[in-house]
């Protein structure tokens, strides 16, 4: 295992930073080692001010609601990047659509442009992260996505801020093209005028799918794999008996196959063996071979060296 760095000098911001941070509480597994540093800066001007003074040789690592990420056992080296809903969580509903800060939920805005009887939007209740990270990774869920409806993203960057539409970004499936160093602060969602109980309506039904299929109470990450071109990855899985696989306290949910869980104590280290050992009976199978979709960071610990 590669040793975390010493700890390096930070510039000093107006927000809280803290040196050898616990991350895992963040992380919906609750695995993972710390952050060399922690900053949670107080707003976008601090943002700035932190980005522009950094050194470029730091590492950079930006955390949303961490819902679909595993930060790996030996921690993350350099800056993890936190933005806290005091300053970056408003929510303002207009009359065509709703802007909302980075670090404010998905299901949040949802319920703002519900409340307001905007319609469009209603797919975000299912995506259970903030807004910054559904931009970051052109998020979507139930037939939508953030490129279907996005107007404009803020990105703070070491030169400023600047304000790009979806091509300017680079939408694809699960993927966006961010400035070098960039830090979605806000983003402008397109909504229409709707039905309020037809809205709700979605909402709710969306909400009862996700519970009835998904383990939405579980410490878990979302979809592991992405779903390969004309497949779906849980069927994959379930065809190669990995419906219930443990390793460690990591199973594969046994209620919807593409969900890794923490049943309770398990590592960084035993969700990941468990991915790839999924990973490698789907393709001794299927001869299919399954991508992660959930994110992995951080340096591995000492027993996966």
């Amino acid at each position: 295992m590669k040793p975390m760095p010493a700890t390096r000098a930070m510039p000093v911001i107006r927000g809280r930073v803290e040196a050898a941070a616990s991350l895992a509480p963040f992380t919906w597994f609750r695995v993972g080692g710390p952050a060399e540093w922690l900053a949670r800066p107080a707003d976008a001007e601090d943002l700035l001010t932190l980005l522009a003074a950094l050194d470029p040789a730091m590492e950079l690592t930006v955390l949303g609601a961490a819902s679909n990420l595993i930060i790996r056992d030996g921690g993350v080296p350099g800056v993890v990047l936190r933005l806290p809903a005091r300053g970056f969580g408003a929510v303002t509903v207009e009359a065509d659509g709703v802007i909302a800060g980075a670090a404010a939920l998905d299901a949040t805005v949802a319920e703002h442009a519900a409340a307001a009887a905007l319609a469009g939007l209603e797919f975000l209740s299912g995506i259970p992260g903030s807004i910054g990270g559904a931009v970051a990774m052109n998020a979507g869920a139930y037939g939508r996505e953030i490129v279907d409806v996005l107007d404009w993203a803020e990105v703070a960057t070491p030169t400023g801020l600047v304000r790009l539409d979806a091509a300017g970004l680079g939408l694809a499936y699960r993927h966006a093209s961010l400035p070098p160093r960039g830090v979605v602060t806000r983003a402008r969602l397109r909504a229409a005028p709707g039905d309020a109980t037809a809205i709700a309506a979605r909402m709710a039904e969306i909400r009862d799918a996700r519970e009835a299929t998904q383990p939405v109470r579980a410490r878990t990450g979302g979809s592991t794999f992405r779903n390969p071109e004309g497949h779906k990855a849980w069927a994959l899985i379930d065809a190669a008996g990995c419906r219930g696989l443990m390793r460690g306290a990591a199973q594969v949910s046994e209620k919807h196959c593409n969900f890794l869980l923490n049943t309770g104590g398990a590592t960084a280290a035993d969700l990941e063996a468990l991915g790839e050992e999924v990973r490698a009976r789907v393709l001794a199978h299927s001869g299919v071979d399954l991508h992660w979709e959930i994110k992995r960071i951080g340096q591995r610990g000492s027993a996966t060296a």
